[in-house]
């Protein structure tokens, strides 16, 4: 060690609590596990002052004592997803926490979706860590510590804190065992490289922008048409026989805010699929299709009880001085399915009114409004939100589309696994591909094809002034824009909008339908 370098200087280092990517697929975390050959070893630099107990001894004395409880052992992901051979799986849920003894109460591990399964860490990073944001999905290498002496050592300064000097120990006990959780069920890692990721989908390149990662998209862009062509007929499939739901579908699964214009997000692309069965598993197996398909995606059932019992927002606990997690506290391009058709009459208390507030201005606006008592704070997102309903929806959307099955399946769970088990895991990788790859191209309209719209918008007035609004054309040039890069066409041509139109009209032609059946549905 050189102590008289000039590296050597003074300087902060910052404490981020880390969780695995909330809703992660089961395809992403095997993808990394597999291409990772990470292996434990011991540190050579280190021996342990304590001889009475092996490591994992401690472990489970640590989290069941008396060995009253189960131990659950097994290969779990880091951060990122890379496996580490034999640690601790630790579980956690609104109401499913684990104990740890230096504390009264259960730990809560604060993850923001109930069940989720992986390692939290304590992330300590040295440089540069100004630059990293609440919900931000980062990727990082460091050193590893799961040293139990950790839990003893903090332990000890508290108890030895002078009481004549108070600033010697500020924290309350309740911040001291949330900021200093045992080292065995709460890992520290001390960066050493840490980076923010564009996407977390282990089939793309990291960054797109390099060289060997541009030839890797155009070669993928070679074969685009008729990759489309053969999701469009498994997502028809999928939706019962339904082509144009499924044209919609893939729109959906490809828009993302891509600026925000004052407090408006451009490019969200909220779809309401209405004329879902009630009731039925037909909305559970269309998550299950989503699911195999994006990177992270979370089913939100929307039943009275979850809206009025479900912490959707996250809050500032300013006991354990932390910020408690929530529903809505996801990572960018998460998709988010509510499932409307579980909806029975019922109260809503405050709670449930609070809760589906925030899921609308979430839609609306695409920020969550996190609760710090005193006062709330804005925090933007990118969460691709998908309604299934069997009426028009209670909450706003950029675009209704109602269902019309051309198959009537007999057994439903039957059709749509041998839907899943005839694709090809080939295939379904490269839908993955298409559709993660998709949300990250630029896009832009030409001058001479923007002036075109305007006068083909002027006409459409000019035919029918009542019908034809600001709305319609906002999101037209929506479709015309996921159209055209569903195409692999980084800016819009005549073609595109016209199909685009064409679209539009089935659309709305198939709602009025509806509203001419059941004069109640729109």
């Amino acid at each position: 060690m050189d102590l008289n370098s000039s590296q050597m200087v003074t300087s902060e280092r910052q404490t981020f609590y880390c969780v695995p990517v909330p809703g992660e697929s089961a395809w992403v975390k095997e993808a990394y596990l597999s291409v990772s050959q990470a292996r434990v070893s011991p540190s050579t630099s280190y021996t342990p002052s304590r001889h009475k107990r092996s490591y994992e001894e401690d472990e489970d004395m640590e989290l069941h004592p008396s060995k009253q409880k189960e131990q659950h052992m097994g290969n779990i992901d880091d951060i990122h997803g890379c496996g580490e051979p034999k640690r601790l799986e630790t579980e956690a849920s609104a109401g499913h926490q684990l104990i740890s003894p230096n504390c009264s109460p259960p730990l809560d591990l604060n993850f923001p979706l109930p069940g989720e399964k992986g390692p939290a860490c304590l992330v300590k990073v040295y440089e540069r860590w100004d630059s990293f944001k609440v919900n931000d999905t980062l990727e990082v290498y460091g050193i590893l510590s799961v040293d139990p002496v950790l839990s003893i050592v903090n332990n000890e300064e508290r108890e030895n804190a002078s009481p004549l000097n108070p600033m010697e120990c500020m924290d309350t006990v309740e911040e001291q065992r949330v900021h200093s959780p045992p080292a065995s069920l709460v890992p520290r890692i001390h960066v050493i490289l840490a980076q923010k990721l564009q996407h977390i989908n282990p089939l793309l390149p990291a960054c797109l922008n390099e060289e060997e990662s541009k030839s890797f998209v155009s070669s993928f862009m070679m074969e685009l048409s008729p990759l489309r062509a053969e999701l469009l007929g498994f997502l028809t499939h999928a939706l019962v026989g339904d082509s144009l739901a499924a044209e919609y579908l893939i729109l959906h699964l490809i828009s993302t805010v891509y600026a925000r214009r004052d407090v408006l997000p451009l490019g969200k692309f909220t779809v309401n699929l209405s004329g879902c069965p009630r009731n039925s598993i037909f909305t559970e197996h269309i998550y299950r299709i989503i699911q195999q398909l994006v990177p992270a995606s979370y089913r939100l059932q929307m039943t009275i009880e979850n809206m009025n019992c479900s912490r959707f927002i996250p809050h500032k606990d300013y006991t354990a001085n932390r910020l408690v997690s929530g529903v809505l506290q996801l990572a960018s391009n998460t998709s988010l399915v509510i499932d409307e058709t579980l909806l029975e009459q019922g109260q809503l208390d405050a709670t449930g009114v609070h809760n589906v507030t925030a899921l609308g201005n979430l839609i609306t606006w695409q920020k969550v409004d996190y609760d710090f008592s005193y006062h709330q704070m804005e925090f933007p997102c990118n969460i691709n939100v998908l309604i299934t309903s069997e009426g028009r929806s209670l909450l706003p959307s950029d675009c209704q589309v109602h269902l019309q099955p051309q198959i009537i399946p007999p057994n439903m769970e039957e059709y749509m696994n041998s839907l899943l088990k005839a694709v090809l895991p080939s295939m379904l990788n490269k839908f993955r591909i298409y559709l993660s790859l998709l949300r990250l191209l630029d896009y832009s309209i030409s001058d001479e094809v923007t002036k075109a719209v305007e006068e083909d918008f002027v006409e459409m007035r000019k035919n029918d002034p009542e019908s034809i609004t600001a709305d319609d054309l906002h999101r037209t040039l929506l479709v015309a824009r996921f159209l055209s890069l569903s195409a692999g066409q980084t800016t819009l041509s005549r073609e595109r909008w016209l199909r685009a139109k064409q679209l539009e009209a089935l659309r709305k032609a198939r709602l009025q339908q509806q509203k001419c059946v059941n004069g109640n549905e729109l």
